[in-house]
């Protein structure tokens, strides 16, 4: 007895060709399912019988020609095969760096955090305090800060207050670390970064008519960061806010203070000028 033709798409076919069509389908369904459970052949890693100090070599040959992404790649390899010795040791610092450079600050600090954690006597753990400091020091600004010179002061202090606390633990815990000098400049100039943050607050809160906050925020910056250049701004502001709030006698108070600590102050000739972004319509 004759079988009966299958016809697919318009086409004759023997059952034999659905057959092994069929199959393929099935193959194809379950090829990810094999993959997922180990039972495919890997690819092959060259790298598999290299020894510590060959990944090394080749991370910090990555590291030095600015590679972070091949460097990471040799550095995690390496940490994960010989967790143990100088070489991973020196691996977990330069990942924290490379992290950092390639743009991922979050794992950078990680990084500095697991090897104080791993590591708090090791020779170079003060580098590591360092290294905190700087990452969160001066973070990029992005084209808004680009476009309209934006300065640090007017930035969420956040990363500045991160970045001065990480290097205060340095300078505290290593006073006679080399980068202790460094670090004690850094501190210096982000002082006077927060410090100047509150005042363009007051600033702020002044011009929009708010006078009591710019009160609270001026009174705030000249108890917090006395000595820094954005004191005689946060004095100004606080006779400016007294005297619309119709306060004289505390205003008053805030003159004297003013001209006798700032006694040739411009502000009293060119008065509150604010550096004013092109994008800014106030």
């Amino acid at each position: 007895m004759r079988s009966v033709p299958v016809i697919v798409r318009g086409e004759r076919q023997s059952p034999p060709f659905l057959l092994r069509r069929l199959r393929v389908l099935v193959f194809s369904a379950l090829l990810p399912l094999l993959a997922a459970c180990g039972l495919l052949p890997a690819e092959i890693d060259q790298t598999a019988d290299w020894s510590a100090a060959r990944l090394y070599t080749e991370a910090k040959s990555a590291f030095d020609d600015k590679n972070w992404e091949e460097a990471l790649k040799y550095y995690q390899k390496l940490e994960s095969r010989y967790p143990y010795g100088r070489y991973a040791q020196q691996a977990q610092m330069e990942v924290a760096y490379a992290h950092w450079k390639d743009g991922d600050e979050a794992a950078a600090l990680a990084d500095c955090e697991r090897f104080i954690r791993l590591h708090p006597n090791h020779p170079s753990v003060d580098y590591m305090y360092y290294l905190k400091g700087l990452i969160t020091f001066n973070g990029d600004l992005g084209y808004m800060g680009y476009f309209s010179s934006q300065d640090q002061s007017e930035r969420d202090p956040k990363s500045a207050q991160e970045s001065f606390d990480a290097l205060k633990e340095l300078v505290t815990r290593f006073p006679e670390s080399k980068y202790t000098p460094d670090a004690q400049s850094r501190m210096n100039y982000l002082v006077n970064t927060l410090a100047a943050h509150e005042v363009h607050v007051a600033r702020y809160y002044l011009k929009r008519g708010a006078y009591l906050a710019a009160v609270n925020r001026s009174q705030y910056a000249i108890k917090t960061y006395p000595n820094t250049p954005a004191l005689e701004e946060a004095n100004y502001i606080l006779v400016l806010a007294y005297d619309r709030l119709n306060m004289p006698e505390l205003r008053d108070d805030a003159e004297r203070v003013m001209r006798l600590n700032f006694p040739d102050s411009i502000y009293y000739t060119q008065g509150l000028e604010p550096k004013k972004a092109w994008w800014d319509p106030f």
